[in-house]
C-alpha cells in the first residue's frame, strides 16, 4: 500500500510540474478564461460592451481558421510535390547540380526526405527545383 502512496505522490509531483511549464501558444479555451476574467472583475456600474467581448471572439475564431488553413495548405503542397514527383519516374530529366552543372538521367525512384519528395536519377536524389527539363523515356 505504501508503494502506491509513493507512486501517487510521484506522479502528482509530476503533473505539478508540466502545470507550471508556461504554455507558448494560446487556444481558445485560454481565450475564454481570460473572458470570463474579465467578466468577474469588471466594475459593476460600468460593464464593458458586449461588442468589445463579441469583436475580440471573432478576431480570435478568425485567427484560429487562419492557422488551420495554412496548416491545411502546408500539407496540400506536400501531397502535390509527392504527386509531381512520382509523374517524373521513367522519364528523362535534366538536373541542375552545382552553378552551371547539368546532370542528365532517367528518373528511377522517388525519395522521401523528411517529407519533401527528392528524385533519384543515376543514383543521387535531387529536389523537384533542380529539374529543368523533362523528357518521355524512350522505349
Amino acid at each position: 500500500m505504501s508503494v502506491s502512496a509513493i507512486s501517487s505522490a510521484t506522479s502528482s509531483a509530476a503533473s505539478d510540474t508540466a502545470a507550471r511549464v508556461p504554455q507558448k501558444v494560446l487556444d481558445q479555451d485560454d481565450f475564454l478564461k481570460l473572458l470570463m476574467t474579465q467578466f468577474t472583475s469588471q466594475d459593476p456600474m460600468e460593464p464593458m460592451k458586449d461588442t468589445a467581448f463579441i469583436a475580440q471572439m471573432a478576431q480570435f475564431t478568425a485567427l484560429e481558421q487562419s492557422k488551420s488553413m495554412t496548416a491545411d495548405i502546408a500539407a496540400l503542397r506536400e501531397q502535390q510535390q509527392i504527386l509531381q514527383a512520382n509523374g517524373m519516374l521513367g522519364r528523362n530529366v535534366v538536373v541542375q547540380v552545382d552553378g552551371g552543372l547539368v546532370a542528365q538521367g532517367t528518373v528511377t525512384a522517388v525519395q522521401l526526405e523528411a517529407g519533401t519528395p527528392k528524385l533519384v536519377v543515376n543514383g543521387q536524389a535531387y529536389e523537384l527545383g533542380q529539374v529543368l527539363n523533362i523528357t518521355p523515356a524512350i522505349n
